[in-house]
């Protein structure tokens, strides 16, 4: 008996080492790699969004992939969310962890959204000339510690790969576009808006993205006369080589330097002094921001919708735009994807309705501009500058 038991503990005990063997993967080198990193802040961007010290090296050392699920604990803070390559990844009001393309180290960031004041980490404060600072709320400062472990390996991978975009600041990579196209330039043409009144598009005097010289020559050949500048200030205009020689310097301009949260209040704000100048200045109106997407499609169709634009027709034309850059037509599986998580979700959360598609969106839009500051008078002035007009 005594020989029995000696052999059943013998086995037991081999069993033992060959599972722990089996769990560390055989030896230290072929373990599986810890899943667990620190940041600290580097800075907070114009929109909210914090670069950390953790590189996109260290993650996938640690063996973090673009598709995984990552716990993110700070201050009081612990949030469940994907680990991904560009904002658009995630629908829009969505945080994330970024390994964006073009940088070394990661960025935690809600898209569409300001992280930094959402999750009580710091607040902007705009002076006069649109600049503006980053403030820290009480007790946190850069040395704020992220912690980033590992939550589900792959649980957001299959909608990553669906929401896959990339495009090319060279004109030449879009041999099939327009100059015009390739600056996402494009008159607006939906129901109410008089012809060739209102026109959208990237930016025609920031040259990060290569496409300012073909928008401010369709400015000039289009006869724009105000331009809406949602993205720059005052003294990031000046920076610009080439400003003052642009068409762009010789319009009525207003610049806003406008941040991606629609749903903040220095937002609304800046918004309210857009649109109360075009109020103030009748004529061929240009509205834009960096690449003419997600802030001058919300402004557009909050001014389409106000001029009697169907749902389908405001988000058509919202949808050029990733025709413009990416390539994606009606009917790809990413297009349907595109407009619900980046269109419909910020008039979701702007308008702060649960169904946009079936509202009256007239109505909609009238209640939202006079929630911002525009009086009943200022508001029929917009609708009369937009109208048709007799040229003649």
């Amino acid at each position: 008996m005594k020989k029995i038991m000696k052999k059943i503990v013998c086995i037991l005990f081999v069993l033992v080492i060959l599972i722990s063997v089996v769990a560390c993967g055989g030896n230290a080198e072929n373990a599986e790699p810890e899943k667990l990193l620190s940041g600290n802040i580097v800075n907070i961007s114009k929109y909210g969004n914090i670069t950390l010290t953790t590189t996109k090296e260290e993650m996938t050392e640690k063996g973090f992939e673009f598709g995984d699920i990552v716990t993110v604990s700070f201050a009081d803070e612990s949030i469940d969310i994907p680990y991904c390559s560009t904002y658009s990844d995630v629908d829009a009001g969505a945080a994330g962890l970024f390994g964006r393309y073009d940088d070394e180290t990661v960025t935690i960031a809600v898209n569409m959204g300001n992280f930094a004041t959402i999750y009580n980490i710091a607040d902007k404060i705009t002076q006069e000339d649109q600049s503006y600072e980053w403030v820290y709320r009480e007790s946190i400062d850069e040395s704020l510690t992220f912690v980033i472990n590992m939550k589900q390996k792959r649980g957001y991978y299959s909608e990553y790969v669906l929401r896959q975009l990339s495009y090319s600041d060279e004109r030449e990579d879009y041999p099939e576009l327009s100059d015009e196209q390739f600056g996402n330039f494009r008159v607006v043409t939906t129901t109410g808006i008089g012809e060739n009144i209102l026109y959208r598009s990237a930016t025609p005097v920031d040259p990060q993205k290569n496409r300012n010289t073909f928008v401010d020559a369709a400015a000039r050949l289009h006869g724009i006369t105000v331009v809406i500048d949602l993205n720059d200030s005052e003294a990031a205009l000046d920076e610009f080589e080439g400003f003052e020689s642009s068409y762009f310097a010789t319009t009525e301009y207003i610049a806003l330097n406008m941040g991606l949260d629609f749903t903040e209040t220095d937002f609304k704000t800046k918004l309210r002094d857009g649109l109360k100048y075009m109020c103030e200045h009748e004529g061929v109106y240009l509205v834009h921001c960096l690449e003419g997407k997600d802030r001058t499609g919300f402004v557009i169709a909050l001014l389409e919708f106000l001029m009697g634009a169907t749902y389908s027709e405001a988000e058509d034309d919202y949808m050029i735009t990733y025709y413009n850059y990416y390539g994606v037509k009606k009917g790809d599986e990413k297009y349907d994807v595109i407009a619900s998580s980046n269109f419909e979700k910020n008039l979701l959360r702007s308008f702060e309705v649960t169904d946009v598609k079936n509202a009256d969106l007239d109505r909609l839009s009238t209640e939202y501009i006079k929630s911002i500051g525009l009086t009943d008078s200022e508001i029929a002035t917009l609708k009369a500058n937009l109208m048709p007009r007799d040229r003649g």
